[in-house]
């Protein structure tokens, strides 16, 4: 009675549809893997990527600008898709500079964020001190580390970076997908045991 419960059509669509976030979290995960292997090649693909995704923002923005042309923001739609177009064509016909650029400004984040932490964290004293201040001492010595090797850590921080969040957006979707299908299993063989008991 519990496996005839569980496959009506809308438990069956539901376990496929978390069946398929399962898939895509493992392709995820398996990018990301790779990714942490070949840091040199996933920073330029995702600067690559980052590139084209600017250019057909900029595409789609000019669109819609000309859409609307007798609007008071056509000027401006105008100008800011001329710049993610024009952005978005450095960034694909130079992806090592882009990188290199990109890596400074994320270092210097690092210690920015890292300082204002630590100074906010002694300044303050609150609840969260010990863990405000190791936050702020990993952001100060990341930034530090990161400059120290600039511009050569441009070779593999984004690529890094960028492969650390497909692994975990990969994990998070395997959770997802996995614990999905198991709800929808209890779910849909309770009313069938309840059945057997009355």
């Amino acid at each position: 009675m519990a496996g005839r419960a569980a496959d009506t059509p809308e438990a069956r669509k539901l376990s496929r549809g978390f069946g398929r976030l399962t898939v895509l979290g493992a392709v995820l995960v398996l990018g990301g893997i790779v990714g942490l292997v070949y840091t040199a090649v996933a920073t330029l693909t995702s600067m690559i990527l980052f590139g084209w995704l600017l250019l057909v923002g900029g595409l789609v923005g000019l669109l819609q600008a000309v859409q609307s042309r007798g609007s008071n923001f056509f000027w401006l739609g105008v100008v800011v898709a001329a710049l993610n177009m024009a952005a978005g064509i450095v960034v694909i016909r130079h992806p090592e500079g882009t990188a290199e650029a990109l890596t400074m400004f994320a270092a210097l984040l690092f210690l920015t964020g890292g300082v204002f932490r630590l100074v906010g964290s002694v300044a303050v004293r609150g609840p969260q001190f010990g863990w405000t201040l190791v936050q702020g001492a990993f952001g100060l010595l990341l930034g530090v580390l990161v400059l120290l090797d600039w511009p050569h850590s441009s070779l593999y921080v984004l690529g890094c970076f960028f492969s650390l969040a497909l692994l975990f957006d990969g994990l998070g979707l395997i959770a997802i997908g996995t614990g999905g299908r198991q709800m929808v299993n209890m779910v849909t063989s309770r009313p069938s045991t309840d059945q057997e008991e009355t």
